[in-house]
């Protein structure tokens, strides 16, 4: 079994091997293949990280994290307890989460009082922002850099601000869709998904006609 707890030595990533930078400490046993540790990173035992990260340097995982598959995590981003990052996520350098509502240095509190953050497939969090305890973030949204978000975001919404306010959605390639749900670069035609605020997995455009809207 490998062993986490000792810094490896230096190495270009390669292959199914999770490579940590000799300056990287990674003391979870439970990170899959081809994912990297770079230098000053440090993922505590009890974190849990998917296959073909990218986790960059000054990077924090506490134990109770969770990280999917394919999760780009940038430079100095802490992920805390109770923290769930879903498959193909992007973490923007500095942004931040929490998990507690009301912290006080002398109040010592168990996990069960933390408060849950999800951060679902493919979305984006862009530089500084910051995710509030307790939101959940959905498939393919979007958040500005600098946002601060307070409450949760539909799937494939755009998010800036503070607090963070709806300014249109995106689509699953990144760029901006249309006033009609289409994405001018990959021509792909998304509708308002029932039930929720956010839109529906996408819908090839040559079928749109096909799709009535909700």
């Amino acid at each position: 079994m490998t062993d986490f707890s000792k810094p490896r030595e230096a190495a270009r990533p390669s292959g199914d091997a999770v490579f940590v930078h000799p300056h990287g400490l990674c003391e979870s046993d439970d990170v899959g293949p081809g994912t990297r540790v770079w230098a000053f990173a440090h993922v505590l035992p009890g974190a849990v990280i998917g296959a073909g990260c990218n986790i960059c340097d000054h990077v924090f995982v506490e134990s109770g994290a969770r990280i999917g598959d394919r999760v780009t995590v940038k430079n100095a981003v802490l992920v805390w307890d109770k923290v769930t990052v879903e498959d193909d996520v992007f973490l923007g350098p500095n942004m931040v989460f929490t998990n507690d509502f009301r912290p006080r240095a002398e109040v010592k509190k168990t996990r069960d009082a933390l408060a849950p953050t999800l951060i679902r497939r493919g979305a984006t969090i862009g530089a500084n922002a910051t995710i509030v305890a307790g939101v959940t973030v959905g498939v393919y949204a979007f958040v500005a850099a600098g946002a601060v978000v307070i409450r949760d975001v539909p799937a494939y919404a755009l998010v800036a601000g503070n607090p963070g306010r709806n300014l249109g959605w995106v689509c699953s390639c990144g760029d901006r869709l249309d006033p009609d749900l289409r994405c001018v670069a990959c021509l792909t035609a998304y509708r308002p998904a029932t039930g929720t605020d956010g839109l529906c997995e996408a819908v090839p455009s040559a079928s749109v006609s096909a799709v009535s809207t909700p």
